[in-house]
């Protein structure tokens, strides 16, 4: 067999679906029952929140339906991760919104088939690993200003005000609200209060409790049964559609093409990240790994079938895969039953949508909007060094008052200028410093000073050193750092005495290594810190925790600490 051809097969596997892997390895009954359960637990989360999301949107609940059902069984079907649930999310409402209002629904389309486009040339050409280089401050700083952005979105709804179209831009919106101020109808409030204090009162009491539907059961049974003159989804948008969604949409305005461009790039990029992001979160709950191409690809196929079912842009969704794993999904097919799911129950419920209140569906998008804000991580960044925290603000309030695209582009730009001047000041200290040192020549001075020092370790001890700064750029290093081991150790000592400069992200990717630690079974030591890290670290309260993360002031204190954690228990010893 020729190179070539080892190539291209390696090439082609990572864009196989882990539904065929799935079928390969065996697929039975047992693996069905608990893949139908979960299917089902996460259609009846995803069902509000598809119709809140497509309101949001600027457009009707059963576009966001469509894209559930389409997108979210194209996403399981030909994906690269074996739970990854997709459909419309939050993350879009500012981009598409704002699409809609300035070229129509048919605008949409066009942006959501050309990121699907870019969306599928991305994995082709592999870029699918280059997402993992997102700086963490970029990330939280434009995550949390769409958080800002769908909470000011629905405050006419939460309020019942009295007005026409809501304001595209921030400052335009909130003057809007503040002359309508006095058209708020008690009850539209009255609803919105219920809905919250439904879904935060489940949440602490009953939290395996599909909190966001009965929020709106509970609204919906409030409003008929009081009377109250609130809208609803029928007064405002009729009667939802009981069919199938057909291979029909808008007249599209090609013409406008590279007008588009731009926010197709942004539909691209937000489904990339946010799509890989939810991967990563979920090979954290499962022990899994994904093909991060493959993944990429798939999401490019589900919004161009999106798109041509007339329905909106599709990503992976966070909450919906950790709700299908916590339920027992395993496999693509819990994601393709969640979408079958969905689809009857549109056929089936359709006639009583109509009654539900716009209130109650705002309660829902505002508690979305709440969790997205991830305000303590937000809070810890701006305990980061001054580079970050201004790539942070920057993006956060781009976001926020001007355009995502722009947000995007200049986080990353000042991203890139922090990180050159980070690398000017380390460049000296880093020079000839490997990142990793498990890859040493014969012959090689600091190999032979590895090989005494490694003799030092007691039975069931690993170590590994970093040198250089751990920054954005190079903190996902640590991510493979525990599958390099044939046996599990009892203790892992990171020496980082050649570490002269961390980031947000360095400490983010530090804290994860610790939660894998945790879970293999692993203590972790950090050694040997300099000054900047330590105190990074400690004021983004990565703090010690006895039994899973300890910090030793050098490698001799990291060696007798390891040997007390590794001993053997005397009463095992006894027995």
């Amino acid at each position: 067999m020729s190179s070539f051809e080892f190539d291209r097969r390696q090439y082609l596997k990572m864009f196989e679906p882990k539904l065929l892997t799935v079928l390969r390895e065996g697929y039975g009954l047992q693996a069905f029952k608990a893949d139908a359960i979960a299917g089902l637990t996460v259609a009846i989360v995803a069902l509000p929140l598809a119709m809140a999301l497509a309101i949001a949107s600027g457009t009707t609940p059963e576009k966001g339906l469509h894209t559930a059902i389409v997108a979210g069984f194209l996403i399981s079907a030909l994906g690269g991760s074996r739970v990854q649930i997709g459909g419309p999310t939050a993350a879009f409402i500012p981009v598409v919104f704002v699409v809609i209002q300035k070229f129509g629904y048919g605008g949409l389309i066009l942006c959501t088939l050309l990121a699907g486009l870019m969306l599928i040339g991305a994995g082709l050409l592999r870029l699918g690993t280059l997402m993992k280089y997102m700086p963490q401050p970029v990330i939280t700083g434009f995550t949390a200003g769409i958080a800002v952005s769908i909470f000011s979105s629905q405050v006419k709804d939460a309020l019942g005000l009295q007005m026409q179209e809501v304001p595209a831009k921030f400052f335009a919106r909130w003057a809007a609200y503040a002359q309508h101020i006095g058209t708020t109808r008690p009850a539209a409030l009255a609803l919105t209060v219920l809905g919250l204090v439904a879904i935060f009162g489940l949440r602490k009491w009953k939290p395996k409790w599909p909190g966001f539907l009965i929020a709106l059961l509970l609204g919906t049974l409030a409003a008929l049964a009081l009377g109250l003159p609130a809208e609803t989804i029928g007064s405002r948008f009729g009667d939802l559609p009981s069919a199938l969604p057909d291979f029909h949409f808008p007249h599209i305005p090609f013409e406008r093409t590279f007008e588009l461009l731009p926010s197709a790039f942004t539909i691209a990029f937000l489904a990339g990240v946010e799509s890989l992001l939810s991967a990563v979160v979920a090979d954290g709950m499962t022990g899994g790994r994904h093909r991060s191409n493959g993944e990429l690809v798939a999401q490019g196929v589900a919004n161009v079938g999106s798109a041509l079912f007339g329905g909106l842009p599709a990503t992976g969704a966070i909450a919906r895969t950790a709700t299908n794993i916590r339920s027992g999904g395993r496999t693509p097919v819990a994601g393709m039953l969640h979408a079958a799911y969905l689809l009857v129950f549109m056929l089936v419920l359709a006639p009583l949508m109509r009654y539900v209140p716009l209130a109650a569906l705002s309660a829902v998008l505002l508690v979305v909007a709440w969790n997205m804000s991830e305000f303590e991580n937000f809070r810890n960044t701006l305990s980061a060094p001054k580079g970050d925290r201004l790539v942070l603000l920057l993006t956060f309030f781009l976001t926020v008052f001007f355009d995502l695209t722009i947000a995007i582009e200049a986080g990353i730009v000042v991203a890139a200028f922090v990180f050159m001047f980070r690398m000017a000041e380390a460049v000296e200290i880093s020079s000839g410093v490997r990142m990793i040192d498990d890859d040493l020549r014969p012959g090689d001075p600091s190999r032979e000073i590895d090989i005494q020092q490694r003799t030092r370790l007691p039975k069931g001890v690993e170590a590994y050193q970093i040198g250089g700064p751990l920054f954005f750029g190079a903190a996902n290093r640590l991510d493979n750092l525990l599958d390099q081991f044939f046996e599990t150790p009892k203790v892992l000592i990171l020496r980082m005495r050649l570490v002269p400069v961390i980031d947000a992200s360095g400490v983010h990717a530090l804290r994860k290594l610790a939660e894998r630690c945790h879970r293999k079974g692993i203590v972790l030591i950090v050694s040997g810190l300099q000054e900047q890290p330590n105190r990074v670290i400690a004021r983004m309260k990565l703090e010690e925790s006895p039994g899973e993360l300890h910090f030793a002031s050098d490698f001799d204190h990291a060696v007798r600490l390891a040997q007390r954690i590794a001993a053997p228990h005397p009463s095992a010893q006894a027995t």
